[in-house]
C-alpha cells in the first residue's frame, strides 16, 4: 500500500514544499540526524519512500546524499507532516538550537 501512496507525483508535491517553505529545517534535519553537522549552508530533500527521506546536502562544496529514516513505516500521505516535525524537533534538541513555535 505504501508504494501507492507515495506515488512520484505525491513525492514531487512533498519535496516542493520541504524545499520551498523548509529549505532551513532541512539543513537542521541533515545536521542533526543526518550525521553531517558540518552541512551549515544547504540541504536539499531529493527524495522519499515509505521508510525515510533522501536528502542532498552540501558538505565543504560537495553534494553528499543523506538518508533519514522515518521512526516507523509510513502507510498514509498524512503521516509525513507528523515525521517532518518530528525530524526538525529532534535534530533542534541534537544541535542545541530552540524549536520555533
Amino acid at each position: 500500500m505504501a508504494d501507492t501512496v507515495f506515488t512520484p507525483e505525491v513525492v514531487a508535491q512533498i519535496m516542493r514544499h520541504m524545499n520551498d517553505d523548509h529549505a532551513d529545517d532541512n539543513v537542521l534535519i541533515v545536521r542533526g540526524l543526518g550525521g553531517q553537522p558540518e552541512a551549515t549552508t544547504a540541504a536539499r530533500m531529493s527524495g522519499m519512500d515509505a521508510d525515510g527521506m533522501d536528502f542532498t546536502a552540501i558538505v565543504d562544496g560537495a553534494e553528499v546524499p543523506v538518508r533519514i529514516p522515518f521512526s516507523e513505516r509510513l502507510t498514509e500521505r498524512r503521516q509525513v507532516r507528523g515525521e517532518a516535525a518530528r525530524m526538525y524537533h529532534e535534530a533542534c534538541a541534537v544541535l542545541g538550537v530552540t524549536p520555533r513555535s
